[in-house]
Formats: C-alpha cells, sequence, structure tokens
C-alpha cells in the first residue's frame, strides 16, 4: 500500500485516508443505532463510539490492505 496520498502536491500520510473513511463508516452507524433506539441500552455513550470507531479502522485497514495484496 502507499505511505502517502499526494492532493494536488500536498503528501498527507495513508493513515489519515483510512480515519477519514472510518469516520464517515462511524456517522452512518451511529445514525442508524440512534434510529432504532439501541442506545438505550448504551451505558457510556462516548466510549461506545469510540470503540466503534477502532472497529471500523480495523476493518478499513484490514480491507484496504486486502484489496492491496
Amino acid at each position: 500500500m502507499n505511505a502517502e496520498l499526494d492532493i494536488y502536491g500536498v503528501f498527507l500520510p495513508g493513515l489519515l485516508g483510512m480515519m477519514i473513511i472510518a469516520w464517515l463508516v462511524l456517522v452512518v452507524v451511529k445514525w442508524v443505532l440512534e434510529k432504532t433506539g439501541f442506545y438505550k441500552l448504551v451505558w457510556h455513550r462516548s466510549l461506545f463510539n469510540l470503540a466503534l470507531y477502532v472497529i471500523a479502522l480495523g476493518g478499513t485497514f484490514s480491507l484496504l490492505h486486502g484489496l492491496q495484496s
């Protein structure tokens, strides 16, 4: 995998792109969980959202790494 993203001559780390993708996935998942009322069952919403973000970031990394191989 290319370690850098070139956006109009500005080099950004590849992890930044994966973090943005994971954040977009998290926004959709949070919206679905809010609409279904799942957050009523969660003790600490912020920690739960952090865990979801870490899972989304790991999944994004694994998916992109698997596509590159």
